[in-house]
């Protein structure tokens, strides 16, 4: 029996059901219900559509760190990301407005089958290293068969991407029709939309990335000082901009991927530690280490469940990946056809601020802070700011 306390909202409070929003407003057509608290109908009448996604912000940290911030203030409503709540599923969200049930990305490390390894999905090099996708002859949108956000929407669309990111095979995969920016700091990002945003002729969708705060927090955690000045930063040039495009007639929603929940150097569970668990499994673990997909050997399942329950079982609930499948937590509607290979025999879903970790060969000690991938607040919750110019 399924005892999550807090879950994605696919129904209407989620970051699926906002890109169904601004999808419909667009002139599109989304699949997913529209945001109950933001429907496309309240946006239809502004020129402008402007989504910015910050990395890492989680709506419960805003509420704790961001008082008197414009964001705070523009904060209309709290929604819930995607399973897992981690950069390699609800990012793929923003950028095709589907749900990981359908586009079938699970985590940072996810098992391609048809490639015969564990990928680093966003970097797109195997997980043991090497060249990426293009290099070794892939062509990842062919691979992925997503669909751009940027082609769903009836509107001209721009894309501000980190320079260091933005011809990436992956952002080069979802990027449809829309127009590249990359940009170089969080300053020029916010100039480059500004300028474009008041050239643009035609009425359009902006989509903005910014992933500082999030690297911030896995270097330092989110409760450090390093965490909270750099949020001042953004709100700083979050409101320049705003006063830059006024008179734009732009609607302007600010979101985030997931947040972050800080471990201790006590909350780490190092498989090396556990070999009976690692003599049960046929692949790296997988996914997140807050949610980690494991994939067993034949004959192997009665020791592996009863080692997870005996020596794992206060810090990790142990879930068939089936079940999570069949309870909707990666979404409504027809699965990838691949989902089911991506998501292992069993899932590890960590409790508390606990975290598992598998340390390949060519991989160095885990030393992230901020974590996320699991299902508590810190997680799971991202904010909704909203700003009309």
């Amino acid at each position: 029996m399924m005892t999550l306390t807090h879950k994605p909202d696919y129904q209407g409070a989620g970051i699926v059901n906002l890109m169904a929003t601004l999808i419909n407003a667009r002139g599109g057509h989304a699949d997913q219900p529209e945001l109950h608290r933001l429907p496309a109908a309240a946006l239809e009448d502004a020129r402008h559509l402007v989504l910015i996604v910050l990395d890492g912000l989680g709506s419960r940290w805003l509420a704790r760190h961001g008082a008197g911030s414009r964001l705070a203030a523009d904060c209309t409503a709290e929604l819930t990301s995607v399973f897992p709540p981690t950069t390699a599923s609800a990012v793929t969200t923003f950028l095709t407005g589907d749900a990981p049930q359908q586009h079938g990305l699970t985590g940072w490390f996810t098992w391609f089958r048809e490639l015969g390894c564990v990928m680093s999905v966003l970097p797109g090099t195997p997980r043991y290293g090497g060249v990426g996708y293009a290099a070794a002859g892939v062509d990842l949108a062919r691979l992925l068969e997503h669909r751009s956000v940027f082609t769903r929407v009836a509107t001209p669309s721009v894309a501000v991407s980190p320079r260091w990111i933005a011809r990436s095979d992956f952002n080069l995969a979802h990027l449809g029709g829309a127009r590249l920016l990359p940009y170089k700091d969080l300053r020029q990002m916010f100039r480059r939309a500004a300028r474009a945003i008041r050239r643009a002729r035609a009425p359009g969708f902006f989509y903005l990335y910014w992933p500082g705060l999030d690297g911030i927090g896995h270097e330092h955690g989110m409760e450090s000082d390093r965490a909270l000045a750099h949020f001042q930063n953004i709100d700083r040039h979050y409101q320049d901009f705003l006063r830059t495009i006024a008179g734009t007639d732009s609607a302007v929603l600010v979101t985030a991927d997931h947040g972050h929940l800080d471990a201790r150097p006590g909350d780490l569970v190092r498989l090396e530690d556990h070999p009976v668990l690692a003599d049960c499994l046929a692949l790296p673990l997988c996914g997140e280490p807050r949610a980690a997909f494991c994939y067993l050997r034949p004959g192997r399942v009665d020791t592996f469940v009863d080692y997870c329950r005996s020596s794992l079982g206060e810090r990790f609930d142990l879930y068939p990946s089936r079940d999570l499948l069949d309870a909707g937590l990666f979404g409504p509607g027809t699965p990838h056809p691949r989902l089911a290979e991506r998501i292992g025999d069993y899932t590890l879903i960590a409790r508390g601020r606990h975290l598992i970790r598998e340390r390949l060969p060519t991989e160095g000690e885990f030393q992230q802070i901020g974590v996320h991938g699991g299902l508590s607040e810190d997680e799971l919750y991202v904010p909704l700011c909203v700003a009309r110019t």
